[in-house]
């Protein structure tokens, strides 16, 4: 089939390059000139695993390009939103410039060629109601239908889980008119997916918006369930690891996502829960979803505790050496957007600290980010003369760290496991003074 991505973002650079990957002509849309250059040359903008290879492997077929312009997309049996909503400026609520700009130029182009089967299907995370509004915009050339069809990328997994998701969810106008052809357009779209047997769950446009904010909702609220237990335990003198493990095993609750630790950030679970939030609070519902307003605070105090830790095991923190191990918000991405780690390494710059960061992707971005941020390459430079680490993002180099090699480098002995990846008995029989979240 013909298809257009518009916006290539990371969703939909990965998206677009996914559809080419199952055999479809793909044709990537976004305003950034630069990046379009990038990925037409098979650069990846970004990185995330296996990604690059996709790319240049579509490129190659010609069964993918990128471009700027709307009429190179006019032709396309199905176009694909994936634009980025961001928290807008002036509150909580998700900004919808980019889509509905899209929406508009998309109406434009779509005009010429009215009456030709044509289907539009969002994949931004929006507020609940949006794709019912565009879906009255689109839907009034002939031949325009809209459809909802939420992404459930982890950065680090994406392409994983484009082309093998674990189900695969359609939102249309009305899940009851078996007359409505947008289902079976998307079938042929996903259909080497679903030949593999993929559950495809079809409901009203309302129910698929929610799905996604729903599950990014309920993924956060796990998180800091647990760092609020490690607050609990912090102050009784109890292990977090015994009771996390312990109720993981219960499988109503599961072990996923009981790591305590410094919490999560990137640009999906923070901005979302809070677009959530003002959603609810629009609908007059506000008191619904009140207690992600403390699964949000309870998020951004695990970030507090850690220079609170810092400055108990250091005193005063000017001029002290830190090493900041880590600035993406996760491990096998360069994504600094709401990053514990960088926003922790800002808060011990201002104290004073002379702080060291180092990752192994994410620096470029950081810098961007942190404007005179000290940033290392090189790991053992990074950690030559510290007088504290701290672990915050959970690359595997650093999980993996001889505790007897690394107290050869450092000033100091001294450690926080912000994430809860390290065996505090190896590290303290090596000489190391340890700090995790939780852990007594």
């Amino acid at each position: 089939m013909k298809i257009s991505v518009i916006g290539v973002g990371y969703l939909g650079a990965v998206h677009a390059a996914s559809m080419a990957d199952l055999g479809h002509d793909v044709v990537g849309l976004d305003v950034d000139e630069q990046r379009i250059e990038r990925l037409n040359q098979g650069e990846a903008p970004f990185h995330e695993p296996g990604f690059e290879e996709i790319l240049r492997r579509g490129l190659q077929a010609q069964t993918l390009r990128f471009t700027s312009d709307y009429r190179d997309v006019a032709d396309a049996d199905v176009h694909f939103l994936g634009l980025g909503t961001p928290q807008r400026a002036d509150g909580l609520g998700a900004d919808l410039t980019y889509v509905r700009a899209a929406v508009d130029a998309l109406i434009e182009v779509l005009s010429a060629r009215a009456g030709a089967p044509t289907l539009v299907v969002g994949k931004s995370t929006v507020p609940v109601g949006t794709a019912r509004l565009l879906a009255a915009d689109l839907e009034q050339l002939d031949g325009v239908h809209l459809m909802w069809n939420p992404e459930f990328l982890r950065e680090g997994f994406a392409v994983q889980d484009t082309l093998e998701p674990d189900r695969i969810v359609y939102g249309v106008s009305d899940p009851h008119d078996e007359q409505d052809p947008s289902a079976g357009i998307l079938d042929e779209v996903y259909a080497p997916i679903l030949e593999r047997g993929t559950p495809r769950l079809v409901m009203g446009l309302e129910a698929a918006e929610l799905v996604k904010v729903s599950a990014n909702a309920f993924l956060a609220t796990k998180i800091s369930f647990i760092n609020a237990i490690a607050e609990l335990c912090e102050t009784a003198g109890a292990d977090v690891t015994d009771v996390a493990r312990a109720i993981g095993m219960d499988d109503r609750i599961g072990k996923k996502f009981l790591r305590a630790g410094v919490g999560f950030g990137g640009g999906c679970l923070p901005k979302d829960i809070r677009a959530f939030i003002a959603s609810a609070e629009e609908m007059g519902t506000g008191h619904s979803l009140a207690f992600l307003r403390e699964v949000d605070a309870i998020n951004q105090r695990r970030r507090d505790r850690v220079v609170e830790l810092a400055q108990d095991m250091l005193g005063d923190l000017a001029g002290r050496r830190i090493t900041v191990l880590g600035a993406s918000f996760k491990p096998d991405s360069d994504d600094v957007r709401d990053s514990p780690a960088l926003e922790i390494a800002s808060r011990l710059m201002a104290a004073g600290a002379d702080v060291r960061v180092t990752d192994p992707q994410a620096l470029a971005n950081a810098q961007r980010r942190i404007p005179g941020l000290v940033t290392v390459d090189d790991l053992e430079d990074a950690l030559t003369g510290a007088e504290l680490v701290l672990l915050l993002t959970e690359w595997r180099e650093y999980r993996d760290l001889d505790p007897e090699h690394v107290r050869s480098l450092v000033a100091q002995p001294r450690i926080i496991d912000g994430r809860g990846v390290l065996d505090p008995a190896d590290w303290r029989a090596a000489g190391w003074e340890v700090a995790a979240l939780g852990r007594p």
